[in-house]
């Protein structure tokens, strides 16, 4: 590139007479210098992506502790190290096989073929920390998917569905939709045609990462069936409050939080201008709006939960809105790059009644789901693909998607329905797939046993009866025996091989 700009034959004319070794050495310092820019940007957005996937996998602890906060102390230390194994399973499966049909390429418009392993890596647009980044992304499914049959489920059965989901059923997704090769991919490369045109705009995954996670916890759950006492004889709903409010929001923050990475840092690069040198157009500036629409689409959510919960039950409930605030997240997620601030609040405002709407339904089926990740995750998320193809605006499609002239972008932007018609067929084939391939898995395991835990267990609590004791002992002896007034003792018991768990006394 540099030697185009820089010729000595015609910078020597220049510099007067006996002047071409002088040129010829201009040419080499500037050619340096090219390279040295070059090798900057690579730099800059290789650092950019990595503190993305940095933050990406902050939402792991941000998981961790939602999770933790919405299921019951006596089921505590179970729900987090599950969160745990996510990470450490989906780590090796994605790096074995998940990355390779993930982006694989060159590939057919199913599945990747190549850089099993991460062999052959560096390549080519697939550097380390591309992978870093990718991987974040598919334990997050995971951990989606744990918080539907959390309370209820053995831990065998965790292990079995987060290595199958991140090393083939959701790396699958991922290539229709994120790789250059992709069937649905909007960045899919020539001479092959887009999806009506348009190809599918789904920029962070509300799609690829929340419904992938939603649905596959929508079957775990429907097939295990709800928890004991979630519903009483007569058939009606029975709360099942998660045991601190407290770890619920410092959840829902550390989400909030690893969401810029979630977000902002799917552009995957920065440093790349829209125009001319010196403008303010550019990828940088496309990264803080995006930013941006994440935060109103989340805010607006949670403004309308607060309000419509307290209409609702005369409360003003900080778990219901944490999870509307979580709701327009996984919404926006979508379109958060292509469309304009005004309309992520509109975003946010209609995910919050699709979350509202969808726990109705699950109550009146006898569905139970924790933390409500299916009617979240999934729910959210389709709605999220459905807004970003009624409102991406054409000139950010056009930047953050180039070199397609004519392509469709938002309905209700002027630019028809084509980008509806693949969204739509976007959501039909992610239901379809992690169905015929989740759903059979689930019901497997619960066939052989390896899904459900026994009554007993369940009523005692998975960390007493699976774990060695519970997440939390308190001695409050002390405080009783010197006049501090009656106290809850709640004895941290061991199980040990070959003996029968007996629940812990709890004293008033």
């Amino acid at each position: 590139m540099a030697a185009e700009t820089c010729s000595a034959l015609t910078l020597a004319p220049l510099l007067g007479a006996n002047s071409t070794a002088a040129a010829q050495y201009l040419c080499s310092q500037f050619d340096t210098v090219s390279l040295q820019l070059t090798d900057a940007k690579s730099a800059i957005d290789s650092t950019y992506l990595l503190f993305s996937a940095y933050l990406v996998f902050a939402m792991q602890l941000g998981f961790a502790m939602l999770c933790a906060g919405s299921v019951r102390a006596k089921n505590t230390m179970n729900i987090m190290l599950t969160n745990v194994i996510d990470a450490a399973a989906g780590g090796l499966f994605y790096y074995l096989f998940g990355f390779a049909f993930a982006f694989g390429a060159p590939s057919n418009p199913f599945i990747g073929r190549h850089f099993f392993g991460l062999k052959d890596v560096p390549a080519p647009g697939f550097d380390y920390s591309y992978f870093l980044y990718q991987w974040a992304f598919a334990i997050a499914a995971a951990g989606i998917t744990s918080g539907s049959i959390a309370e209820r489920t053995q831990f065998v059965a965790y292990l079995i569905y987060s290595s199958f989901l991140t090393g083939f059923v959701y790396p699958i997704v991922s290539h229709w939709i994120w790789s250059a090769d992709g069937w649905a991919s909007a960045a899919r490369s020539a001479p092959h045609g887009l999806l009506f045109g348009s190809g599918v705009i789904d920029f962070a995954g509300s799609g690829v990462v929340h419904m992938v996670g939603g649905i596959a916890g929508l079957w775990g759950a429907l097939i295990e069936g709800p928890r004991i006492g979630r519903f009483d004889h007569g058939g009606r709903s029975v709360a099942l409050r998660g045991h601190s409010a407290t770890l619920v929001v410092l959840g829902t923050f550390l989400l909030w939080f690893g969401w810029y990475g979630f977000n902002p840092g799917s552009f995957i690069t920065i440093l790349n201008s829209y125009g001319p040198i010196g403008s303010i157009h550019g990828q940088w500036s496309a990264v803080g709006r995006t930013a941006v629409t994440t935060t109103l689409a989340g805010c607006s959510a949670a403004l309308t939960t607060l309000f419509v919960k307290r209409l609702q039950t005369g409360h003003w409930t900080v778990t219901d809105v944490c999870n509307g605030l979580l709701g327009g997240f996984a919404a926006i997620t979508s379109g958060c790059s292509v469309v304009d601030p005004w309309a992520a609040v509109i975003c946010g405002f209609v995910s919050a009644w699709v979350l509202i709407g969808f726990n109705k339904l699950a109550e009146k089926l006898k569905f139970d789901d924790p933390l409500e990740a299916a009617q979240l995750h999934g729910g959210c998320g389709a709605w999220g693909i459905l807004f970003t193809a009624l409102f991406a605006r054409k000139k950010y499609v056009n930047e953050v998607y180039p070199g397609r002239e004519g392509r469709p972008y938002g309905l209700f932007m002027g630019g028809g329905g084509r980008l509806l018609a693949a969204h739509v067929l976007q959501i039909v084939v992610i239901i379809g797939w992690v169905s015929c391939t989740m759903g059979p898995l689930f019901y497997g395991l619960n066939k052989m046993g390896l899904l459900r835990i026994s009554a007993e267990d369940e009523m005692a609590g998975m960390d007493l009866t699976r774990h060695g004791g519970f997440a939390y002992a308190y001695h409050d002896d002390e405080s009783s025996s010197h006049g501090g007034g009656p106290g809850l003792m709640l004895k941290n018991v061991r199980v040990e091989p070959g003996t029968t768990p007996t629940p812990p006394a709890c004293q008033t």
